[in-house]
């Protein structure tokens, strides 16, 4: 993987971070996007340096059209280039029924979750595919097991927009097949971040292990282990498809 350059948003924390970590010591060059925790990600960036490894960072919320811009002029005047693309950020919310959801809450889970990566991902693929004068690359899209399951009484608003990733996988790796590009998605179940924290559901992880086969939930690493899986060469006849990292859930 050495030169090549890997984007990942959301990535100064949880599921990003570790996929930040294990690629860049897989010899990937690392662009770490974050949209508020600029300490979080320059400590990210410093522990990957200190490895030996190559990382830059850059603020930008990836739910609007300015900020995806954003994230990705700094790739291109850092790095010059784009290899793969790890479309990670998204958002949860507090645990609530459908006739509870207000429209802000709606707009704001979507915004993240769903228009902001189709967006990000075309932007990805201006800059990879062959049809654009690119090289080729790598789009791995964050999606959640939610999209099967529908987390009714928490969260059916994020599993729907978890279910627009699943769909925007399948469509774009049919569309850029012949560009060069693979497009895949991975599925994390119940993992221990703190994303669940930013829910009002802190032990959220720890608490739900008895509905997981494995009885236990997983762990960041274990996601980005996926994640590099899908980025590397030997997945290089692999696209359209969606892995489930949960437990077997």
């Amino acid at each position: 993987m050495s030169g090549r350059v890997l984007l990942v948003t959301g990535g100064s924390r949880g599921i990003g971070a570790a996929i930040c970590r294990k690629a860049a010591a897989a010899g990937w060059r690392v662009m770490i996007n974050y949209v508020a925790d600029m300490a979080a990600a320059t400590a990210l960036a410093t522990d990957i340096r200190n490895a030996g490894g190559i990382a830059g960072i850059v603020q930008g919320d990836a739910g609007t059209e300015a900020g995806i811009a954003g994230i990705f002029a700094a790739v291109d005047s850092d790095f010059g280039r784009l290899d793969g693309f790890v479309n990670n950020a998204g958002v949860v919310d507090y645990p609530a029924r459908v006739e509870d959801f207000s429209w802000a809450r709606l707009e704001r889970m979507f915004a993240i979750n769903a228009v902001g990566p189709i967006h990000a991902a075309g932007q990805a693929v201006r800059r990879m595919s062959t049809a654009h004068g690119g090289r080729g690359g790598v789009i791995v899209n964050m999606s959640s097991a939610a999209a099967q399951i529908g987390s009714p009484n928490q969260y059916v608003d994020y599993a729907a927009s978890k279910g627009a990733i699943d769909t925007l996988t399948v469509g774009l790796a049919k569309e850029v097949a012949t560009e060069g590009i693979w497009v895949n998605a991975v599925r994390p179940g119940i993992i221990d971040t703190d994303i669940h924290a930013s829910g009002g559901l802190p032990n959220r992880a720890s608490e739900s292990a008895d509905i997981v086969p494995m009885r236990r939930a997983g762990t960041a690493g274990e996601v980005a282990d996926a994640v590099l899986y899908l980025l590397s060469d030997q997945a290089s006849y692999i696209t359209g498809a969606i892995l489930n990292v949960s437990g077997g859930r």
